[in-house]
Order: C-alpha cells, then sequence, then structure tokens
C-alpha cells in the first residue's frame, strides 16, 4: 500500500474546507432539528430520526443545541417517565418555534435556489463583468 504524505498546502486547504463544512452544517442543524421537533422527542429518538433521515448528528452537539434553542424560547421541554424507564426530557416547539421554523424554512428554500443558481452559473465564461481565470 502506498501512502501518500500530505503537504503542508494540502494540510491547510483540507482545514479550511472542514471548517467551512462545519459553518454550512451548523447553521443547517438548527433547521433540521426544528423541523424534527413538531412532533415531541426525547435526544436519542432525535438523534435516530435524523439519521434514520441522512443526518449524522452527535449528543455533544444536539444537547447544547436544545439548550441554546429552548433558552431562545423556540422550544418548550419537560421531564418524563415512560414505562418505568429513567426520567427523559422530551423537547416540542413552542409556538414561536413553529413560527422561526416557518420563517426559516422559507429562507432556506429562496436561498438554496438562489446558491443553486448561482452554483450552476459559476461555469459561464459569458457572465456580465465576469472573468474567466
Amino acid at each position: 500500500m502506498v501512502s501518500k504524505k500530505k503537504s503542508s498546502r494540502d494540510s491547510e486547504r483540507s482545514d479550511s474546507t472542514g471548517n467551512l463544512t462545519l459553518e454550512l452544517r451548523r447553521g443547517a442543524l438548527v433547521l433540521a432539528v426544528l423541523s424534527q421537533l413538531r412532533v415531541e422527542q426525547y435526544g436519542y429518538s432525535l438523534i435516530q430520526r435524523l439519521t434514520a433521515r441522512g443526518l449524522e448528528i452527535n449528543e455533544g452537539t444536539l444537547y447544547p443545541l436544545l439548550r441554546r434553542l429552548e433558552a431562545q424560547g423556540l422550544l418548550t421541554s419537560d421531564w418524563q417517565v415512560v414505562e418505568g424507564k429513567r426520567p427523559r426530557r422530551y423537547y416540542r416547539l413552542s409556538g414561536a418555534g413553529e413560527d422561526a421554523l416557518r420563517n426559516l424554512g422559507e429562507e432556506w428554500e429562496q436561498l438554496s435556489k438562489v446558491i443553486a443558481r448561482l452554483l450552476a452559473s459559476s461555469t459561464d465564461s459569458d457572465t456580465p463583468g465576469g472573468k474567466e481565470r
């Protein structure tokens, strides 16, 4: 097996891309989590639900996000004991959370359409005012 040694430039490029990916993902996670809390969920069930739909999220990311969204008034939570199991904190959208989900969802739709057009047109060389590289 041949191993390719990464140059410092390759490492910088992958680090910066990784950071950008994390930034992009961080914003999308808020919308994803809100979208799944129209129905009451506890943390682990929310992780399973998101993962089943193709979005991996770990506990170290989810629980602080849930606490932050609750502090912002977008979620409500309460402790429940189901079938004699240990208590679980269940989360659900508040009225403000439903409004935020609707607004963020509309913004996401508009933004994703614009980004798709921009990505598709980034290969056009006849863009007004644009220069080829």
